[in-house]
């Protein structure tokens, strides 16, 4: 199919402002009568609040007002609270916040409140929960005992507490990596039959593992800003999604969602840390409310460190059985999650790489979430499925060589296809090109020769080759798109869409002009302001946008086309099929004379009313997108739409990276030397915006490999990394100098655009890739560790044992 906009660059028309400096950002709002808040968070892991004496404070010049938890609704552990009082589960969480009219004042008034605690005995790691006579992260209990499913990654946890205590041999049978025996699950699921898999096997391999969490560290804290008038209240935040926040903002704030208008203009950052509402935004929504002045919230650094949510970190166990075709039979695995103080967890998802990536014909997951006293951890850059393909890597290696086996061929041989059935339940996929991906980056990379050629030793370096594949869900369906033609010829494009940085608002919006046949000049991105008119839109996280939007922008516009058609046919004659659309025209196909302009079109729109100016609109699409119609009745053609496209399971973002680095096993470091990531992400949206995601998301995989975690003092729950440079993140001088990239470009067929989404999967093939060559050059040494840090490396080439206990999480 040839596009007119679709698979060409373009400059979105955001990124003026960002080079010139003229985007605005949460904290550069600043209205007159501004009020500044400040937190005051906990100094101690787990405890109570007994008292708040708050008197000095409020009786210096400037201090307008604290806010506790008794000043807002409450909530019920282990669901995280605004502010903190009867359950203080983690250094850092908010207890209070004081308003004053500068930021000075508001911080100093900080310092003269003093808090009272009651202290509880508090845990870092999941597995000195989880032993007998362990302490817990809550008096009721040490494990989340969810009760509802989150296919949803942004959606809120519920489940209450529960407890589980394995046997101190059982344990350490499991830090030995062996299956521990006859021990409690909260969670899991299987298809197949196992048994039948593994006997079926020629090789099977048990190996422990253990993936730390990591902080997200966005560029942007998630400060926000606040003023209410007339009973509405304009939100100022900084998230990744836009209409998707509307409804979960209204509920925290206690009111209707027509009573809000969220503006988020530009994001620096979310990764799935804002995919929607976030608990502070209730304290700047409240305090503007009581004050009747705008509030802004700001978080600093070292508070979006405990604010910001972190990739859960997780301990595990595999069991996996390869046939003499090296096809995988079966693979059961066993996850202990570090849930933090919510229990929020990744373990099927974790679970799911393996069921997509790898095919297996049986499988079993089992899971318990245990809580911590560390940060809140939730959705990062692709939850689950990065860590796993991060661990999951240097396994499979050795079970190919085992089998005598090229890495490559063996993931070949075991990748998902377009009739592939995947996950617990074995549901379809709606394409998949996973061979194709990795036979093109084979070639890029020129693997079959440089992984025959022996390993190049130059004194204390060696080199290693490493392969990796990342996976992630990439696009729903059964949202709204919104279009509007003015008389002047103009073409709005309405989009929820928030805008995270990755510039899929515009690519998506293409869509839409792409079914107008329009030129992209005429056309203007509706975004940022809810007051704008936005239809309903689903979160911007989980690689889902280029799939999803680029539906709904399309759904959108063929119903704009198809009320263009019938105009021009009450004029000219005959019916739709007669009518043709080009050059922002709609004609007689048989006489191209016979037509109207796109404007003049919308201006006998709004002549003739009903449905075709939005006086009358569908009945299936959301309230939201309801309101959004009613706002812009009456101004040109509308078209408008439900996505109610076909859509056949699963839409998976896939990708393949292959790496070469370097090792000094005198130091213990490494360097990549050349790296090729290649996607399977359907038809090509936006070239330069896939080739930043893949890139991006490669280096953020660098960093996870090598020295980004959660590092806690086991004696005193303090973190280790609250800032950007603790946190160790990858610079330039740790990435190669040139990254090619490219995609298979094959169309998926429940897209009309062809496009799936594949920001997450960058990260995991990435890591795993790296993992992977660590491995390698160590003559296939599983560490069976994320991140490897020089340490490990230069105790295994001296023979000397490794500092951490076996499996210990969240330390050095």
């Amino acid at each position: 199919m040839t596009f007119m906009h679709i698979g060409k660059d373009f400059v979105p028309p955001d990124v003026e402002g960002k080079v010139t400096g003229d985007a605005k950002y949460v904290e550069d709002f600043k209205p007159e009568g501004l009020v500044y808040a400040r937190l005051l968070t906990s100094p101690m892991p787990s405890g109570r609040v007994r008292s708040i004496d708050a008197s000095e404070a409020l009786r210096m010049d400037g201090v307008l007002g604290i806010l506790t938890a008794d000043d807002l609704p409450s909530s019920t552990a282990p669901a995280e609270p605004v502010l903190a009082s009867e359950d203080v589960t983690f250094v850092g969480q908010p207890i209070l916040a004081v308003a004053a009219i500068s930021d000075e004042i508001a911080e100093n008034a900080i310092d003269r409140i003093d808090v009272d605690f009651d202290h509880r005995p508090f845990v870092t790691d999941p597995l000195e929960s989880l032993v007998e006579g362990g302490p817990n992260a809550y008096p009721d209990g040490n494990v989340l005992q969810q009760t509802n499913s989150l296919e949803d990654e942004n959606a809120t946890i519920r489940g209450g507490f529960g407890t589980i205590k394995w046997p101190a041999e059982e344990l350490e049978r499991f830090r030995n990596g062996l299956e521990p025996r006859g021990v409690q699950f909260a969670d899991g699921w299987t298809y197949g039959d196992l048994d039948a898999a593994f006997s079926e096997s020629k090789i099977i391999v048990e190996e422990s593992f253990v993936v730390a969490g990591t902080p997200h560290h966005c560029m942007e804290p998630r400060s926000s800003m606040a003023y209410w008038q007339n009973g509405k209240c304009y939100f100022y935040a900084s998230t990744q999604s836009q209409s998707a926040v509307v409804e979960p903002l209204a509920e925290l704030l206690g009111i209707a969602p027509e009573n809000l208008c969220m503006i988020s203009e530009n994001t620096g950052g979310g990764f799935g840390s804002k995919g929607r509402s976030y608990p502070t935004m209730a304290i700047t929504g409240r305090f503007s409310q009581l004050l009747n002045r705008p509030v802004q919230l700001r978080i600093t650094r070292e508070e979006e460190y405990y604010l910001g949510v972190g990739r859960p970190g997780m301990q595990g166990w595999v069991k996996t059985g390869i046939r003499a075709d090296g096809t995988v039979a079966a693979v059961d695995v066993i996850i202990i999650s570090d849930g933090g103080p919510t229990g929020r967890n990744s373990a099927s998802s974790s679970a799911q790489h393996i069921s997509v990536v790898y095919t297996p014909t049986a499988m079993r997951l089992r899971n318990i979430p245990v809580f911590t006293n560390t940060t809140p951890r939730g959705a990062q850059r692709g939850p689950g499925q990065n860590e796993m393909s991060a661990a999951i890597a240097p396994i499979m290696d050795n079970a190919a060589r085992q089998l005598g086996m090229d890495r490559a061929t063996f993931r070949r041989v075991n990748a998902p296809h377009s009739e592939s059935s995947v996950y617990e339940n074995q549901g379809p996929v709606t394409s998949a090109f996973m061979a194709e991906a990795i036979d093109k980056a084979s070639t890029m990379f020129n693997w079959a020769e440089r992984d025959a050629a022996p390993r190049q030793r130059s004194g204390s370096k060696v080199r290693g080759l490493g392969i990796g594949l990342g996976y992630h869900s990439a696009g729903g369906n059964g949202y709204d798109g919104l279009v509007r033609i003015t008389p002047d010829g103009s073409i709005y494009l309405h989009s929820g869409v928030g805008n995270l940085g990755t510039y899929s608002y515009a690519g998506t919006a293409r869509a839409a002009a792409e079914a107008l046949q329009c030129r992209w000049e005429s056309c203007i991105i509706e975004r940022g302001n809810t007051d704008s008119h936005l239809p309903h839109s689903s979160t911007q996280g989980g690689s889902n946008t280029i799939f999803t939007h680029c539906r709904t922008n399309w759904v959108a516009a063929e119903d704009a086309v198809l009320k263009l058609k019938e105009i021009a046919a009450s004029e000219y004659g005959g019916n739709v099929d007669d009518y043709s659309i080009g050059e922002e025209r709609v004609f007689k196909t048989s006489d191209s004379n016979q037509g109207m302009s796109y404007g003049e079109a919308a201006a006998k729109a709004i002549e003739l009313g009903g449905r075709y100016s939005g006086q009358e609109f569908p009945e299936d699409i959301h309230p939201i997108t309801q309101r959004a119609v009613q706002g812009i009745a009456g101004t040109g053609l509308i078209g408008v739409a439900k996505d109610n496209l076909p859509k056949r399971g699963i839409a998976p973002g896939l990708m393949i990276s292959m790496a070469e680095i370097e090792v000094d096993l005198e130091t213990g470091k490494y360097e990549i030397l050349d790296y090729v990531g290649v996607a399977d992400c359907g038809t090509i949206i936006h070239p330069q915006g896939l080739s930043q995601q893949i890139n991006g998301g490669g280096v953020w995989g660098f960093g996870m490999a090598a020295t980004e975690r959660h590092v806690y003092d086991p004696q005193i729950a303090l973190p280790a990394n609250l800032g950007m440079y603790q946190a160790k993140l990858p610079t330039i001088l740790d990435v190669p100098a040139e990254m090619p990239n490219g995609a298979v470009d094959i169309a998926d067929p429940y897209n009309p655009v062809g496009g799936r989404g594949v920001g997450e999967p960058s990260q995991g093939s990435a890591v795993a890739a790296i993992t992977s060559a660590i491995a390698d050059a160590l003559d296939g040494h599983l560490f069976n560790r994320v991140p490897v840090t020089p340490d490990m490396i230069v105790n295994h080439a001296t023979g000397a044992e490794q500092e951490s206990k076996l499996l210990a999480l969240n330390t050095f």
